[in-house]
């Protein structure tokens, strides 16, 4: 899961579709047809949401690394939220960026690394102002080992893009081009920690070789949108930890 400004969504990674969820599913229906009607082998007819979904998930499992960009945006605002992050298996960056807002995520082997504006830091990591103020421009660290670290390292693995991932039941299967395209509608939930409307979600994999995610859209009945789109699977993720002299050990910051 990644950092998120938007409390009414998931963290895809969050999963996501198109404008009014009625013209969501008209477009969808348009565009995709059942696999038989495609004329797919008869090897390829027994194929399911949930054979597509495991293949997915081990495909994911085999990766390094991948980018992926996210935007979440409202039709009744010109406000966006965007994130873009780099994610491996044991190092990756992540930019958040919300208005004004802005916050960095760097994770390494053997540290994690936070910086960002007053507001990034305060409402999307959740600092409080003065020790928003106390790490002003450098960069707050955490050591392998502890919680913050885990939690830092998590939202840029690559494991984590496994959340694009539905379950099965609920879940139809389509083909579009040469891809699936897997829809389903997660329901309204509320708890201590927060809510999360009924979301209407496309999840778009490749269909040939790798069957991996390239695309996840979600709306909500009010028409807010999270897109997701996921590329360079594999490709070599480069991070380097800020100079010393930049950054602040959290115990300083919080003690």
């Amino acid at each position: 899961m990644h950092l998120s400004a938007r409390s009414g969504f998931p963290r895809p990674l969050r999963a996501h579709a198109p404008g009014v969820a009625a013209l969501a599913a008209a477009a969808l229906a348009a565009l995709t047809l059942p696999l038989a009607a495609l004329g797919t082998p008869a090897s390829a007819a027994t194929t399911t949401a949930a054979s597509v979904l495991k293949e997915a998930k081990a495909a994911i499992g085999t990766q390094p690394s991948a980018h992926l960009e996210f935007d979440a945006g409202s039709s009744s605002s010109s406000s966006t939220e965007k994130i873009v992050a780099d994610v491996g298996t044991n190092q990756g960056t992540e930019t958040v960026t919300d208005g004004s807002a802005v916050l960095h995520v760097i994770a390494t082997p053997s540290g994690s690394y936070i910086s960002g504006s007053p507001t990034g830091l305060t409402s999307l990591f959740g600092m409080t102002s003065a020790e928003a103020t106390k790490v002003g421009t450098r960069w707050e660290t955490w050591k392998k080992g502890t919680t913050q670290y885990k939690n830092l390292i998590s939202v840029v693995s690559v494991h984590s893009l496994e959340s694009l991932l539905p379950k099965s039941k609920g879940t139809k299967l389509a083909t579009q081009g040469s891809n699936y395209v897997l829809t389903w509608v997660s329901p309204a939930t509320s708890s201590a920690s927060g809510s999360t409307p009924k979301l209407n979600n496309t999840l778009t994999i490749e269909a040939k070789g790798t069957t991996l995610p390239v695309a996840e859209t979600s709306t909500d009945a009010s028409g807010e949108k999270v897109s997701t789109t996921i590329s360079k699977w594999g490709e070599a993720v480069a991070v380097q930890a800020p100079p010393a002299s930049s950054t602040v050990a959290a115990s300083k910051i919080n003690g």
